[in-house]
């Protein structure tokens, strides 16, 4: 917008007064994201206490998730799936290796690879693992219908997706 005081072209500045409303959709404790944030660090003290016994974390428990799906995945391809960067996966793996969960192999064809089998104990915990979460599962999404879930997990992927 411009005003022709003067007969000079100057700029005239909206008002640049925040309502107040639009201000506690952004700010902590309002905002989506601090509630988000909220939400992962509440879901994962849950499961954090769910997986003690075990002596497992979070982390290898998204591991053992992509084994269970896929076992024998390239460490990259491991990170990909993961969107983590290598020196962290090296760790958790190496821990987990450790443990006896999985095992380190050299691909046959491309000895630059490694790829991460599961062993007989990590495959073990397939049985046991995933009802843990499952209960977590429901218990957050209590109260909300069938849509709203479906609704709910379509929103944090198109959100994902838009950030990423």
């Amino acid at each position: 917008m411009f005003s022709t005081r003067n007969k000079q072209m100057t700029p005239t500045l909206p008002n640049r007064q925040p309502k107040i409303h639009s201000w506690n959709e952004v700010k902590a404790p309002y905002g989506i994201g601090y509630r988000i944030k909220l939400l992962s660090q509440v879901l994962t003290r849950q499961f954090q206490d769910r997986l003690d016994p075990y002596g497992l974390t979070p982390f290898h428990w998204v591991v053992l998730c992509c084994l269970w799906e896929q076992d024998g995945l390239a460490t990259s391809d491991l990170g990909d799936r993961l969107c983590q960067v290598g020196g962290t996966l090296t760790g958790v793996i190496d821990r987990m290796e450790e443990r006896g969960l999985v095992r380190r192999e050299r691909d046959q064809r491309d000895r630059r690879i490694w790829r991460i089998w599961l062993t007989d104990d990590g495959r073990q915990l397939e049985a046991i693992l995933p009802p843990l979460a499952k209960e977590l599962r429901e218990k957050a999404l209590q109260g909300l219908s069938d849509t709203e879930q479906q609704h709910l997990s379509r929103s944090i992927d198109v959100m994902i997706a838009n950030l990423s």
